[in-house]
């Protein structure tokens, strides 16, 4: 499984389309491990654009502080999980919560 998670100066980005990079991590599901990271600079922002190149990226979940609805919609549309209102924790306590079922997610953090 591949995860993203929008990142701003090393922590979470409360909204993912005004993130500086995003944190892509492999996990293995069977072993519940990270098996690799690595940050990915994201192309410019234009409306659209990041859902389709995460799935690019084979990414199967995000995980973000807020996000609208436009832009899950168009995650679902490219088979991209989307898990939002994240609470403000490390992209490694994000993902070990995620594969261990203990994600809390709170309130969208993006109000359109």
């Amino acid at each position: 499984m591949r995860i993203a998670i929008p990142v701003t100066n090393g922590a979470l980005s409360m909204h993912f389309g005004h993130c500086e990079n995003f944190m892509i991590i492999d996990v293995e599901m069977d072993s519940k491990k990270i098996i690799r990271d690595e940050t990915l600079k994201p192309p410019s922002h234009e409306p659209g654009l990041l859902p389709r190149w995460l799935a690019e990226k084979n990414v199967n979940v995000i995980i973000a502080g807020g996000m609208g609805q436009r832009a899950q919609d168009l995650f679902k549309t490219n088979n991209i999980d989307v898990i939002v209102g994240a609470p403000d924790k490390s992209f490694t306590e994000l993902v070990n919560d995620f594969i261990n079922n203990n994600l809390q997610s709170g309130a969208n953090s993006c109000d359109h």
